[in-house]
């Protein structure tokens, strides 16, 4: 039983993990580049992450991940508290990330264990704006940021009618 529980709580960290390295800057502040998407073109799904989330270029633990750089992936370990927020251990080959919609590349503990993702590609779709239960979806991405939720809302309504 014990066993179970902290199973659970293993990957409930995990997930949380993934939502904040997919969501958050270094501030705990969602990135505006990150969210920009021009207003005159038409979302498409298949250049958004499956939670309608661009990540940023100078997402220190992408780019640290990609150039293979032990400083950078300890400086996101360190920006993003995993420690504290998640009890991980910094290991730099555990700590690393290429995004959710990668190929030929591993992917994270945390993009594996996303409910968004799990739910996105169960569907057949590339991104949630091209699920029209989106508005409903009470995944913990959209509970613990509202304001994501409200800006890939908005960017499905633009995909739905372009």
């Amino acid at each position: 039983m014990t066993n179970d529980f902290r199973r659970r709580e293993f990957i409930s960290s995990c997930i949380k993990a993934g939502v904040v390295c997919c969501t958050l800057s270094n501030s705990s502040i969602l990135s505006a580049t990150a969210l920009a998407v021009s207003s005159k073109q038409n979302p498409d799904p298949k250049r958004l992450e499956y939670c309608g989330y661009q990540c940023p270029s100078e997402c220190t633990l992408k780019k640290g991940t990609i150039e293979n750089n032990v400083e950078l992936k300890k400086k996101a370990y360190d920006d993003f508290r995993f420690k504290e927020k998640f009890g991980i251990s910094f290991d730099a080959s555990k700590v690393f990330c290429y995004g959710c919609k990668v190929e030929g590349k591993p992917l994270s503990l945390t993009v594996r264990a996303c409910s968004v993702r799990k739910c996105v590609t169960a569907k057949g779709f590339d991104c949630c704006i091209q699920c029209d239960g989106l508005v409903r979806c009470n995944k913990e991405l959209w509970t613990s940021f509202p304001k994501l939720k409200d800006h890939v809302i908005g960017l499905q309504k633009r995909y739905m009618a372009g």
